[in-house]
């Protein structure tokens, strides 16, 4: 053979191969290596959309946390007054407690101070009726008596 017929030969088989390759083997290849591309950018974009959204969460959260303290802050700042109303509420009611108490045993005390005048009186009555009996030694009329008691309660 001819290097020439060879080399022509070669060059022939070459071209047919390259066209076969191009036409049946490359596209799908190519296809291949396209879906791969559009899948890894989709993979990316999701990525970067992803961290939007999570800057956009913690945003969020951060707020939502903030919105939390204040209203904790308002819920405790109630409390503590309504606890400081109660106290003074309880305050006051333990003064008119107190103070009923004080007037009811003063009213008390003057009822037992009446009460002892009025048993003193009449022990009196009693022993100036024995005194007077025992320096007269003499019988005394007991409506005269009755009216003496009197008048000596009076005066004391």
């Amino acid at each position: 053979m001819n290097l020439n017929a060879t080399l022509f030969a070669q060059l022939i088989v070459f071209f047919v191969l390259a066209w076969v390759t191009m036409k049946f083997v490359w596209p799908p290849i190519v296809k291949a290596l396209d879906e791969r591309a559009k899948k890894i950018a989709d993979g990316l974009a999701a990525a970067d959309k992803a961290k939007t959204d999570l800057a956009l969460a913690e945003k969020k959260v951060a707020e939502e946390l903030r919105k939390a303290r204040e209203s904790g802050a308002e819920l405790r700042s109630g409390a503590e007054k309504q606890a400081a109303k109660l106290v003074e509420e309880a305050r006051a009611e333990a003064a008119r407690i107190v103070s009923a108490a004080r007037e009811a045993a003063e009213t008390e005390a003057a009822a037992a101070t009446q009460r002892a005048k009025e048993s003193l009186r009449e022990h009196v009555a009693q022993l100036a009726v024995a005194g007077a009996e025992k320096i007269l030694r003499k019988e005394i009329n007991a409506q005269a008596h009755a009216d003496l008691l009197a008048q000596l309660k009076s005066e004391l």
